[in-house]
């Protein structure tokens, strides 16, 4: 090897045939180096242990209480809940352990997807099987059921909620002077007279005095939707006001199959006399006079009763035309009637018998006093007039 040679590669080194002097590190160095590490492996032990922690729910039995639960829990199951709905509502009020534990049972019991709307007296702390078997059963349900027949007042209906629920009738008519809140249509002009729809509710444990009048406002809402109310008042030249007040007349008047050709009795005796007789526009209907009265019931008035109450615009023996608003609440039939009268020539009727029912239409006025005496003699024998 020459001298220049072995200069050369002393002082340039083959690539790669060498190494780099190591540097020492520093004490700061090293801790840095621990630090880092200790992170990581922290990390992965946090990540591995989250893992298991997941997996176990996804395919771990999920939590559930074991016992039957303690003390007393309301829940409501609102319209459309599904399972898991319904298993975040218990879980969130303490009744089960989890959600999953509730979808479980649900999904394997038929009898789930009957589970019906309503509140229940639940437990605290159930087992999710335990709570199911509270859901489906109907009697569990907490329910408070109130029948509100056709044909009242307001003022009755009041007294019927007063004494069927924890509300008092002040209570009932204080919501009542909120009409938007009830839900009453812009055309009951704040009148909730008529609008209060005759069923049988049910009254749940958080519901106010305005919750339960608005349930019976929404209810006429149904009603007057399936008879058309606002298109049968227009084909037939009325505004749904004065459709609502006829149906009130009618419900007054009527009986089932009778109540079209009442109806018909109305709008023949409001749009004129007719060739065969009439009453010049006066409608003649006892059931407004008693209103006027402040009085209720099928009861015949008097000459003096109608005289008492002359200038009253219920009277409508005065006064032509319609009352200003409804003088009871009119059901369905009654609402369907006076959307869609009878085709027919009437302009009277007479009930001849009080206990069937039985009621004649007559064309002219003559005819109209042949049922009137058949009615008299009717009363002689019962005690029903």
């Amino acid at each position: 090897m020459s001298e220049d040679r072995a200069t050369s590669t002393a002082e340039h080194p083959p690539e790669g045939g060498a190494r780099r002097a190591r540097k020492k590190r520093g004490p700061l160095g090293v801790f840095v180096i621990v630090v880092v590490v200790a992170l990581i492996c922290g990390g992965l032990y946090l990540g591995v242990s989250k893992g298991v922690d997941w997996l176990g729910d996804q395919f771990g039995a999920p939590d559930d209480f074991s016992g039957p639960g303690t003390g007393e829990v309301l829940v409501e199951v609102e319209s459309g809940d599904t399972s898991a709905a319904i298993g975040r509502t218990l879980k969130e009020a303490g009744v089960v352990a989890s959600v999953q534990a509730f979808i479980d049972v649900a999904s394997a019991d038929s009898r789930s997807s009957a589970i019906q709307v309503g509140y229940y007296n639940m437990r605290s702390e159930m087992a999710a099987a335990d709570a199911l078997e509270l859901l489906v059963e109907p009697a569990n349900r907490v329910t408070n059921t109130i029948t509100v027949p056709e044909g009242l007042r307001v003022v009755d209906i009041v007294e019927i909620l007063a004494d069927k629920t924890d509300f008092s009738g002040a209570e009932y008519e204080k919501a009542l002077k909120n009409p938007k809140a009830l839900g009453l249509p812009d055309y009951a002009e704040g009148n909730p007279e008529g609008y209060l729809f005759p069923a049988t509710y049910e009254i749940g444990p958080k519901d106010s005095a305005a919750d339960i009048l608005a349930k019976m406002v929404s209810r006429w809402r149904q009603a007057a939707d399936d008879a058309g109310l606002e298109e049968r008042a227009s084909a037939l030249g009325r505004s749904p006001a004065e459709l609502m007040t006829i149906a009130s007349l009618i419900e007054a008047e009527g009986r089932g199959d009778d109540m079209p050709k009442i109806s018909r009795v109305i709008y023949n005796r409001l749009d004129g006399p007719g060739s065969k007789g009439g009453t010049n526009g006066l409608l003649q209907i006892d059931a407004s006079v008693n209103y006027a009265l402040g009085r209720k019931g099928v009861i015949a008035v008097t000459t003096a009763e109608i005289d008492s109450v002359a200038d009253s615009p219920y009277n409508l023996y005065k006064v032509t035309g319609l009352p200003p608003t409804p003088i009871e609440a009119p059901g369905a039939d009654a609402i369907a009637a006076a959307g869609a009268p009878a085709d027919g020539p009437w302009y009277y009727y007479v009930t001849v018998d009080l206990a069937t029912g039985e009621t004649k239409f007559a064309e002219t006025y003559d005819e109209f006093l042949q049922y009137k005496a058949e009615y008299k003699a009717y009363c002689e024998t019962s005690d029903a007039c």
